[in-house]
């Protein structure tokens, strides 16, 4: 093999002032333009991206029953499992997962993604992994707490998570409920982002979860098919 010459020194040279430029001064390279920033607010704001303070669904929730709507939800979520998600458009995924995602047409340009996979446990053991030890699967996980239990199976739930430099972390608060006495078994859990008025942001940013649904069911064996449909606006 023969030395490189002066044009391929050139050329690994100014790619690597390149890259080292690059990563040097990210920040200011890869940047939202302001205005862009604005149109995006003002899409969120139109479609109602926002999460609603927690006394004001509690208070909705007495005329139109907070948990009629959750029931709702459930039984939805059923019914679309019991149709194999019809309609869904598949993508690839990691190894072992089922990816999807579908529009849905409220006015909000976030899509909403479903993914599923087999775990070798029961699903009460996996309803309880993602509601009381989320600090053992997620990574990017940097605090997490009970805020109000409001019934037996329904709380207020706070979690902050890192993110990739130069993003910023990204503070959530959700209402959610979860229900272990389905058919043949299975598990649910449901969540939405709401304001809590006891509660500052950490810092960062604040996303929203528009909808998080866990549907866990048994599949023989101590097996269960975890299903994960999300839709969240993280900013």
């Amino acid at each position: 093999m023969g030395k490189p010459d002066q044009k391929d020194l050139s050329e690994n040279m100014a790619a690597t002032q390149g890259l080292s430029h690059m990563i040097t001064d990210c920040k200011k390279l890869f940047q939202v333009s302001h205005d862009i920033l604005l149109q995006l607010s003002s899409s969120y704001m139109a479609a109602d991206a926002y999460p609603h303070p927690l006394s004001e669904v509690i208070r909705q929730g007495e005329g139109k029953d907070l948990h009629s709507y959750f029931e709702q939800s459930i039984q939805k979520l059923l019914k679309e499992s019991s149709e194999k998600f019809k309609g869904w458009l598949s993508h690839p995924g990691p190894l072992n997962t089922e990816l999807s995602c579908k529009k849905v047409g409220d006015g909000h340009p976030l899509r909403l993604w479903k993914v599923s996979t087999d775990i070798e446990a029961p699903p009460p053991l996996v309803l309880h992994r993602v509601l009381r030890e989320r600090h053992l699967w997620d990574e990017d996980l940097l605090q997490s707490k009970v805020v109000e239990a409001l019934d037996k199976n329904m709380e207020v739930y706070h979690y902050v998570t890192d993110s990739m430099a130069p993003h910023p972390r990204r503070d959530c608060v959700v209402l959610r409920r979860w229900c272990t006495d389905l058919p043949r078994g299975a598990c649910l859990l449901i969540s939405l982002s709401v304001d809590h008025d006891k509660l500052q942001a950490e810092g960062g940013v604040k996303a929203v979860v528009l909808t998080s649904q866990y549907l866990i069911e048994p599949s023989g064996m101590g097996r269960s098919k975890a299903t994960h449909i999300c839709r969240a606006d993280l900013r």
